[in-house]
């Protein structure tokens, strides 16, 4: 019977009032609602949400806990596994991978198991019930490890070192911890001192330490580490912080960002809080070149500063890269959406300010070597679209400074660290895992391999 209870559905801001706020969206579920979608679940004998999850959380174990009423049991299940149940639940692409395996989805809804998953954080946080407490750390075992970044991968390998019993350091460049989640993700999809601050003092409260304010490959070095302070293995999980652009005309202009400074600024440094004296300035008319989630994010940002705001994407809806969820968000918030157009210069004004995109008009061709037809530009199509600011989210690459100040290290044609299956580098010692390895991707796959590249240090230090 419990296949044929419908989905419950999440309560969210109205539209028309969140395009003017940065308060969170989506309202989470209640205790009422949880326990009825948790309901929801077969409990399967060959769980496929658990295969399909990058830190294989043992998710029908912690909704069966749920839905038996004991929230305290299913936040000690997910504490075994993950690290950031509270932002996973967030902004993990659930669709693509859990919830895109359950059976339920078959031939109707799968089981909401981001929104439990959130839910069971939610309410531990609320509670005053740190995950950390659930997690069983054992002893120090006498060994150290420094991590370099402390996003999502590094937390996630700092983790599960500290379980373990590794003294674990974690150096953080920025002034603040969490990398991506910090200084990448909107305030109003993830809370920064609600929900992030209190799952990074979970961490800490494992044991792991976290410096700020390190650059590795200036303050310090992997060198200078491993041979001058005692850290008998380095995990890198730096992420990708390189912003890529179009190489077209205009693109030095002023009023043009990287998604990713125009996001840093406003997440890390509070530019869209009007007490904090680091405003950034939008303009009324802001055009985002890009369709992934970063794209979505930055958009969605300006919108709330005051602008209208053009997302400029050169396939059509359908390819977008973004998740639906983030995509339909957009468009409800009254985000235009300029399909098969692509930038070939930005125009400027006398003073050297942004003044108009120029476009031209895109058509889908054959399907390029990912599989998705590739744009031809329509020739004779070029047009105008009046702006102040244009926001380039067309992904990011590792920043080289670690692989340059680290003999020993190699590199992908991409710049991206070379490590094997198990996160191991060329340098032995060194770990590295999450977008430094692979270039940018999701949270989720980066504390995967952050949890990979953990198992992998603790073989490597055991037979040392």
């Amino acid at each position: 019977m419990a296949n044929r209870i419908p989905r419950v559905p999440v309560r969210e801001q109205d539209p028309k009032v969140r395009a003017t706020n940065f308060e969170e969206v989506c309202y989470g579920y209640n205790k009422e609602e949880a326990l009825l979608e948790a309901s929801r679940c077969l409990n399967c004998k060959n769980p496929r949400c658990m295969t399909a999850c990058p830190v294989s959380l043992q998710i029908p174990r912690f909704i069966a806990e749920l839905a038996a009423g004991n929230i305290a049991g299913a936040a000690a299940v997910i504490a075994e596994d993950s690290s950031l149940p509270a932002v996973c639940g967030r902004v993990c692409p659930q669709e693509t991978q859990c919830e895109g395996s359950c059976i339920l989805g078959v031939k109707g809804e799968p089981v909401a198991i981001g929104k439990l998953e959130r839910f069971v954080a939610d309410y531990s946080r609320q509670e005053g019930k740190p995950a950390a407490e659930n997690a069983g750390a054992k002893a120090k075992n006498g060994h150290k490890v420094a991590v370099i970044g402390s996003g999502p991968a590094g937390l996630a390998c700092a983790s599960d070192l500290a379980k373990w019993g590794y003294d674990v350091t974690v150096f953080e460049a920025l002034h603040k911890a969490g990398g991506v989640l910090e200084y990448g993700i909107p305030e109003f999809r993830l809370p920064k001192d609600k929900v992030l601050k209190h799952e990074i003092d979970d961490v800490r409260a494992l044991g792991v330490k976290i410096e700020t304010n390190v650059i590795v490959g200036r303050t310090i070095t992997i060198d200078s580490l491993m041979d001058n302070e005692g850290f008998e293995a380095v995990f890198i999980g730096t992420g990708a912080g390189l912003p890529k652009f179009m190489n077209i005309p205009g693109e030095n202009l002023n009023g043009v960002f990287s998604a990713n400074e125009f996001l840093t600024r406003n997440n890390l440094m509070k530019a869209w809080r009007e007490d904090y004296l680091t405003p950034i300035h939008a303009g009324k008319k802001v055009c985002v070149v890009g369709g992934g989630n970063v794209a979505m994010d930055a958009a969605r940002t300006a919108l709330r500063l005051g602008a209208e705001v053009h997302i400029v994407y050169r396939r059509t809806e359908a390819e977008l890269p973004a998740r639906r969820e983030e995509v339909h968000h957009a468009a409800e918030e009254g985000i235009i959406f300029d399909m098969l157009t692509n930038p070939v210069e930005v125009i400027g004004d006398e003073k050297g300010w942004v003044k108009a995109l120029k476009c031209i008009r895109m058509e889908l061709g054959e399907p390029d070597e990912s599989g998705r037809r590739s744009p031809v530009p329509v020739a004779g199509s070029e047009f105008e679209i009046p702006t102040e600011t244009v926001i380039m989210a067309l992904g990011t690459s590792p920043n080289p400074l670690i692989s340059k100040t680290t003999q020993g290290l190699e590199t992908s044609r991409r710049g991206c660290l070379v490590a094997n299956e198990e996160g191991a580098t060329t340098r032995p010692g060194v770990f590295a895992g999450g977008d430094a390895v692979t270039g940018a991707a999701t949270v989720i796959l980066a504390m995967g391999a952050g949890r990979t590249a953990a198992k992998a240090i603790d073989n490597y230090l055991k037979q040392a």
